[in-house]
């Protein structure tokens, strides 16, 4: 069924309200998830306020709870968010390295007691409105296993990078260090399907094609590798280690209902171009290079799927009937 993204931002923030949101965090997840929605992201958009829902109902996020600054030094900060839904820290978060880079010329902010933040490409946009270069990086509960190891220990520890252009929409380079997603696992799971090899690997650290097997018990390859599995220690360290946070198997999935409090880290980083080469120079770089990746036809640039996506919103957003009656009926209580 076809709905306005104002009706679904209605319904989403109507629905976390009801599962115990308070109502400025109700509003910044709503706001999130509705964004992700529109710009071709399902996995990460509607989908996801049953689940928050539950984690709300669950005591997996307090839902009375409010970030606070927890240290500040001149570009750095850290930010608690206190085991709420982290969309309203992210918002912080991002204002304040805004304001830092342009102070200092880069900016850190650090979030800890955190969760499952959507799309890292989606809370970077801000940043590149502000003419800004920005980063993100979150670490999630287990998923990829040390290299040579069997059991799962790196999360799927996305990384987001954001570039502002002169004119037009700004480059977002936005990844996971999984060759697939595991909703896609989760899927296959649900349709009783194989998985093909080379997504996961079982309980013994050996490819599978199972995706129960998977899920319950084994772990996802890591992109390229042994380097994906280098760059998950890398992102892991930077959102735990930096920030006090939870690492990958002290946090329970964020696709069980039930659990503990997740507890990972976020880390947010904001780059000012005047404060280097000269934001001309910046400029005519990134055109420059932009030019040089589009003379090939084959070439898309990276987040242009998304911008199209979401200006195709305009005229309303597909959900599957059965979730939209079920976040009715959430929203109904």
């Amino acid at each position: 069924m076809k709905k306005a993204s104002a009706e679904l931002l209605e319904l989403a923030r109507r629905a976390l309200e009801r599962a115990g949101a308070r109502a400025a965090m109700a509003e910044r997840a709503a706001q999130h998830l509705v964004q992700a929605e529109a710009q071709g992201l399902p996995t990460h958009g509607m989908s996801r306020v049953p689940f928050y829902c539950a984690m709300l109902k669950n005591g997996r996020a307090d839902g009375n709870a409010t970030p606070t600054m927890r240290s500040e030094r001149g570009a750095v900060c850290l930010i608690d968010n206190r085991d709420a839904l982290p969309y309203e820290a992210c918002a912080w978060a991002i204002d304040e390295i805004v304001v830092r880079a342009r102070r200092n010329g880069i900016g850190f902010a650090g979030i800890t007691n955190s969760g499952h933040v959507g799309v890292l490409g989606v809370h970077l946009l801000a940043v590149a409105r502000a003419g800004l270069v920005g980063f993100a990086f979150t670490n999630s509960p287990a998923a990829i296993p040390a290299w040579g190891g069997r059991k799962a220990l790196f999360g799927t520890d996305p990384v987001a990078a954001v570039f502002p252009r002169p004119a037009g929409d700004p480059l977002v380079i936005d990844l996971a260090l999984t060759t697939v997603i595991r909703g896609k696992i989760m899927l296959a799971a649900q349709r009783g399907e194989r998985i093909p090899e080379g997504w996961a690997l079982d309980r013994d650290g050996k490819p599978t094609t199972d995706p129960k097997e998977a899920i319950e018990h084994g772990s996802m390859f890591p992109i390229g590798g042994v380097k994906g599995a280098m760059l998950a220690l890398m992102f892991e360290l930077m959102c735990s280690a930096l920030t006090g946070a939870a690492i990958g198997p002290e946090a329970d999935s964020f696709f069980a209902e039930a659990g503990n409090r997740p507890r990972v880290g976020q880390a947010f980083v904001a780059i000012d171009p005047g404060a280097l080469a000269g934001r001309e120079r910046y400029f005519e770089r990134i055109e420059t290079v932009v030019a040089a990746m589009l003379a090939d036809p084959e070439v898309r640039l990276p987040g242009a799927r998304r911008f199209a996506a979401q200006r195709a919103a305009a005229e309303g957003l597909e959900v599957p009937d059965a979730l939209l009656n079920r976040i009715e009926a959430l929203a109904a209580g």
